[in-house]
């Protein structure tokens, strides 16, 4: 018989990192007879294999079902191989492309070697919903469709958008919460974990269970983590994102660039810390007892050691240090020579053309971190021109490039 934690102390630890419970006395409800009985619940999680790369923001929602996990739950996690071939309508403003079996195989692929890094695999139930979609009939389809209305599906912002809008909606995207909200059927949930923007189709699950005689899954929603910009949400298209597979000390880098405000979301977001120890972290800083830079520097090490190792974390921390903080001679220097006009080039257009940044956004975060220097001296404005009528030496942490020019074009105008 397992053996769990008070009801309030899972209740305290659950609801660290949430947007919203539906409902908290249901969960409650739950985990009384879970810990009465002995009996652990059943904690779902569905993600479509749609990209192959997952970042930070994603781990934001796996983060939470690892805490179920922590407390004797089972967590599982269902990869859409068959509602990743509708595409999920959320957000969308116009009906996205299907993808096909094999793009969708192969994502699924590298989706159970990511979520490994923040599950335990030996306690992590994977699952596919094709596993019973691939037996549905006609006959299933129609029973299903018959549980939902039109009008109710059109209640979705994102569908009465595009039909007020006059926009085109393909029905097999009107069928995708119904699939999503069977997957909890199927799966007899307990509890089905999402991100804010899916709260409709976690809905259509509590009320599919009803109808199929089940009672209704807890819906606990976690919020959409803002990027390296504090603005926007994290995305690799925006340039804001943190990848779990980059390297430590990129990694440890990005995380240092946040502001010390978005500091205290990473940390309650993309940890395991107690609310508790995060409050009393917090109040440190305002009281003076601890400097912001080193609490950043602790979630730093704390992110990469969940994606890499501690070892790597501290080295990492150690490369930064010596890069950032104590100005150590760089190990590799190159020279570039480029094509530029008479009245320069901007630095942070500079830095991606001779490979000191993945890009302009990229250059722009790395400017603002202090971590560039032009001819030795710091700059951090990325408008600011370079004259490259002489050879420049840029330096990024341990890289150093020398830029010459190859061409020198007549004056262009200003933009």
């Amino acid at each position: 018989m397992a053996n769990f934690a008070t009801v309030d102390e899972q209740l305290t630890y659950l609801k660290k990192g949430s947007a919203e419970i539906i409902r908290e006395g249901d969960l409650r409800a739950k985990l009384e007879k879970s810990r009465a009985a002995g009996k652990p619940l059943r904690v779902k999680l569905g993600m479509d294999p749609t990209a192959p790369d997952l970042h930070l923001g994603h781990t934001v929602v796996l983060r939470k079902l690892k805490h179920f996990q922590d407390l004797g739950h089972t967590a599982i996690f269902l990869i859409g191989d068959f509602t990743g071939m509708i595409g999920d309508p959320t957000g969308r403003s116009a009906t996205r492309p299907p993808l096909t079996r094999e793009q969708i195989e192969e994502n699924a692929e590298t989706y159970k070697a990511q979520v490994f890094k923040i599950l335990d695999p030996q306690k992590t139930v994977i699952d596919f919903n094709r596993r019973w979609f691939a037996k549905f009939t006609a006959d299933d389809f129609i029973r299903l469709m018959a549980k939902y209305t039109v009008s109710q599906l059109l209640e979705r912002e994102d569908f009465h958008k595009r039909f007020r809008e006059e926009k085109p909606i393909a029905l097999h995207e009107l069928l995708y919460p119904l699939v999503q909200g069977y997957d909890s059927v199927a799966l007899e949930a307990d509890v089905e974990l999402g991100g804010t923007d899916q709260k409709f189709n976690l809905l259509v699950g509590r009320e599919l269970q009803r109808a199929y005689g089940q009672e209704s899954q807890v819906v606990l929603t976690t919020p959409i983590l803002e990027g390296l910009d504090g603005v926007q949400k994290m995305s690799k298209s925006l340039g804001n994102a943190i990848g779990i597979h980059e390297a430590p000390l990129e990694m440890y880098g990005k995380v240092m660039s946040i502001s010390d405000e978005m500091m205290w979301r990473y940390y309650e977001l993309l940890t395991d810390a107690l609310q508790t120890e995060i409050d009393a972290l917090r109040h440190g800083v305002q009281t003076g007892e601890r400097h912001p830079m080193e609490i950043k520097k602790s979630l730093a090490r704390l992110i990469v050691s969940d994606f890499h190792s501690r070892e790597a974390a501290e080295a990492a921390a150690k490369d930064w240090a010596e890069q950032f903080q104590e100005g150590r001679v760089p190990d590799h220097v190159l020279e570039v020579a480029i094509e530029v006009t008479e009245n320069g080039v901007r630095l942070d257009k500079l830095l991606f053309r001779v490979d000191l940044a993945e890009s302009v956004t990229d250059a722009g975060r790395k400017l603002k971190q202090k971590a560039v220097k032009v001819n030795g001296a710091l700059v951090t404005d990325p408008v600011t021109r370079i004259d490259l009528s002489e050879p420049v030496t840029l330096q990024v942490g341990r890289k150093i490039r020398v830029v010459r020019p190859s061409r020198i074009m007549g004056t262009r105008p200003k933009q």
